[in-house]
């Protein structure tokens, strides 16, 4: 396997998530893409148009994952392995299932906090709507974090 797209979401169980991938992608020889899919920008504010503070924040929040991600893939560099971090906006899904077949992944490897009920049936599970949508095979880890 040549690259593997890890997706992040830099909660708690990210470091669980990185240390399986590491595991894996080490005596294959992987490339790991440490992909986090920062949320859109919100629709009633935008970018452009909303408050000078709102800006800013969005902005400063966006720098301080940016570098969380670069630490990451430094940390697996510094293991042997290679590893490029990715921060993109967008519709998490579908974003992580363009980005798989822009990169060429054989694989994608995610988390799942193991949600369930109302926040299931409201929101969705964005590994089980990659899971589903899939062209590569899809490895789920069970986080710590359940509910």
């Amino acid at each position: 396997m040549k690259n593997i797209l890890v997706a992040l979401d830099l909660s708690p169980a990210t470091m669980h998530l990185l240390e399986v991938s590491r595991a894996l992608a080490g005596p294959l020889g992987s490339k790991l893409w440490l992909v986090h899919v920062a949320a859109p920008e919100p629709d009633f504010v935008g970018l452009r148009t909303g408050p000078q503070h709102v800006r800013e924040h969005r902005a400063d929040v966006l720098r301080k994952e940016h570098v969380e991600m670069q630490a990451m893939a430094q940390e697996l560099k510094s293991h042997g392995v290679n590893a490029e971090a990715l921060l993109i906006q967008g519709p998490t899904s579908e974003t992580l299932l363009l980005e798989a077949e822009r990169l060429n992944v054989e694989l994608i490897i995610m988390g799942s906090h193991g949600r369930s009920g109302l926040f299931k049936a409201l929101l969705g599970s964005v590994s089980e709507q990659v899971l589903g949508q899939s062209k590569v095979p899809v490895l789920i880890v069970p986080t710590n974090d359940r509910n």
